[in-house]
């Protein structure tokens, strides 16, 4: 299942809609995973014709069917941090009237969403959708370390090596939620690991 319901949380937490085809001069379409899933939901012959897909598979087979949209420009990468670069030349050499779709996993929208507001495009021209896993980016508070594809609460510092309760804070600019030490009263007294959406 690609598209999960998130429970209501704290005002920090984002929220998330359903891309749609809008006018523009240039769209570009950033996706990891199941995100496939909606462009090619999505997608028309018009909007791909000006299209540029930048798609990271994750261990999925969406490749073949991103590339027979025919978009103008395709690049699949292993990471997002190897499409990064690409990622941000992409932005920076964006005409007025460009069109952002973000979809995936929200690691990827978050650091995806910060780059293209970083290179000036307006908020009210980026969509985002989830889809797919509901790991999370998370942050240690502590050791200011960055821990990818986080899926239990609490969970290790790959860091520092503490003991992080996941909490719903989410920063935008480092596109991540806050970890933060559930054991720092009461040191050893862990509870058992548990699916953050558990």
């Amino acid at each position: 299942m690609s598209k999960f319901t998130f429970p209501e949380s704290i005002r920090s937490r984002p929220v998330y809609g359903m891309l749609e085809p809008r006018a523009g001069s240039a769209h570009l379409f950033i996706a990891d995973a199941e995100g496939a899933e909606a462009i090619i939901e999505m997608a028309t012959p018009a909007i791909m014709a000006k299209g540029h897909i930048i798609y990271i598979a994750k261990g999925t087979d969406y490749e073949a069917q991103l590339r027979a949209l025919n978009p103008a420009s395709f690049y699949a990468g292993p990471s997002y941090g190897a499409a990064e670069q690409r990622i941000h030349k992409t932005l920076a050499d964006a005409k007025m009237g460009l069109q952002v779709y973000l979809t995936g996993t929200e690691g990827l929208i978050g650091q995806a969403q910060n780059a293209a507001m970083q290179a000036g495009v307006p908020h009210t021209a980026i969509q985002t959708e989830h889809r797919g896993s509901t790991a999370r980016r998370m942050q240690c508070v502590h050791c200011k370390g960055i821990t990818e594809d986080v899926e239990t609460d609490p969970f290790i510092c790959g860091h520092c090596g503490l003991n992080l309760f996941v909490r719903d804070h989410y920063s935008r600019r480092l596109a991540a939620y806050q970890g933060v030490c559930i054991d720092a009263e009461d040191p050893g007294n862990v509870p058992a690991p548990k699916g953050i959406y558990e």
